[in-house]
């Protein structure tokens, strides 16, 4: 089982400040699944704009958590050198909010590989908060090759 804090999680994910939205990753099983943490704090800058007199997380954020925890499965779950690619999110399926996410909850975050041919992955991603569910969802990506700049960066 693996495990992972922020630093290693933007080791493999491109996201940065503001648009991180995965905490930790607590559980990895290669081929299978992940299970990551997003704690939803008042001072989230998209509060300051999505209905800030009814602070509640934009669903397609929820949603695009669950798609970070799933590039991280990607990398661990990819033959070769992961590293060289890059996931992109290309479409999402059956996606349903079944509960509102406000400051001080933590989400919960599953995903769980259906299939994969070739480059594409096809995951069946499940937000919960408090053991409730919050969101589902099924997510599609594409591994991209990363341009040469982008490798040296994230070196």
């Amino acid at each position: 089982m693996i495990a992972l804090g922020p630093e290693e999680i933007m080791a493999l994910l491109p996201h940065r400040y503001p648009f991180l939205l995965v905490d930790r990753v607590v559980e990895v099983v290669r081929n299978e699944y992940a299970i990551g943490l997003k704690n939803v704090t008042l001072n989230e800058p998209f509060f300051q704009g999505h209905f800030p007199d009814y602070r509640v997380m934009p669903g397609v954020l929820v949603i695009e958590s669950m798609a970070q925890v799933g590039g991280v499965l990607v990398y661990y779950s990819h033959d070769g050198s992961p590293l060289d690619k890059l996931p992109l999110f290309t479409h999402i399926d059956r996606c349903r909010f079944r509960r509102q996410v406000i400051p001080g909850d933590q989400l919960r975050l599953h995903v769980e590989i259906m299939r994969r041919r070739g480059p594409v992955w096809r995951f069946r991603g499940r937000a919960y908060v408090d053991d409730v569910l919050a969101a589902e969802a099924e997510l599609q990506a594409v591994l991209k090759d990363r341009a040469p700049e982008e490798l040296q960066e994230g070196s």
